[in-house]
């Protein structure tokens, strides 16, 4: 074999061997809100920097839960530790419970037992709340004791004032500020099943929201970061959460992250542009916990 031969074979031999390692699977990829690719230490850095994160999720997609605690952990040690918890996956009146467990006052098996947990806690929350307990840090059931909420989805806004004044200590002081005109309400009914929708719709919605911006501003660390784990939609475009705790706390550093699925993650599709200052991007095949 000439040479030459060899030479032409080597470099289609490494031509072949660089295609099949440029063509690796990922996992995901993240862009900033333009559209850029960046990385995780950007990502990071930002987020530091910031009063109250937002880390929008797919609810079943295990690379998100996996990032959520992989950022908790960044945040803890750039912080100093001064970090606090919320979970839209807790609800107020859950909150007792929540510390008693913290304060070992109760037992793992009657914490799991009597507090309402999403079918995906064990995969997906556990490990975080978890090391959350382990490292003595606050967490924060942020979200509306859902019977409010569908009070809210059958009787307006107007039907909290029938809660009892101890009731009302588990959502937003009312009343309720409420713009239909924010994108992500308008958008509701019409996105919605037919009927499911009414009226009342983006108001049960926007009690979540107000809700959860209400505890997060009630437990806001001092010089230190507030970590939110949420559904992508409580945060996207910077609505939902972010427009009533702007309300509470005007001039408060806010970051958003959110979470899409696309069939290639090459790039960024146009539709997730600036839904958020970082876009976790993660392959539609990939796995559901649930």
């Amino acid at each position: 074999m000439s040479n030459i031969l060899r030479l032409l074979l080597f470099s289609l031999f490494s031509l072949c061997m660089s295609s099949m390692y440029s063509q690796s699977p990922a996992a995901y990829k993240i862009y900033s809100g333009n559209g850029k690719e960046t990385d995780w230490d950007e990502l990071v850095k930002k987020a530091s920097k910031s009063d109250v994160v937002f880390f929008g999720e797919l609810h079943n997609n295990a690379v998100a839960h996996w990032l959520q605690l992989v950022l908790a952990k960044e945040l803890y040690n750039k912080s100093e530790h001064r970090i606090a918890l919320g979970f839209e996956m807790f609800e107020s009146d859950n909150q007792r419970s929540i510390d008693e467990y913290f304060a070992d006052i109760i037992s793992q098996k009657n914490f799991e037992a009597e507090v309402r947990l999403w079918p995906n806690y064990k995969t997906d929350y556990k490990p975080i709340v978890e090391w959350a307990k382990t490292n003595k840090l606050r967490v924060l059931a942020t979200n509306i004791p859902r019977r409010y909420a569908n009070l809210v989805y059958r009787n307006g806004l107007e039907g909290l004032n029938m809660l009892s004044d101890e009731a009302k200590k588990e959502i937003a002081p009312l009343p309720i500020a409420f713009d239909i005109n924010l994108p992500g309400y308008n958008a509701m009914v019409d996105n919605s099943t037919p009927g499911h929708a009414n009226e009342n719709l983006p108001k049960a919605q926007a009690i979540k929201d107000a809700t959860m911006a209400y505890f997060i501003s009630k437990n806001l660390i001092p010089k230190g970061i507030f970590l939110h784990l949420n559904g992508a939609y409580h945060s996207n475009n910077k609505e939902g959460i972010l427009w009533y705790l702007a309300r509470l706390n005007p001039g408060i550093q806010q970051f958003t992250i959110t979470t899409v699925s696309q069939d290639n993650i090459s790039e960024l599709e146009e539709e997730y542009l600036n839904q958020a200052d970082f876009i976790i991007v993660v392959p539609s095949d990939f796995t559901n916990t649930h």
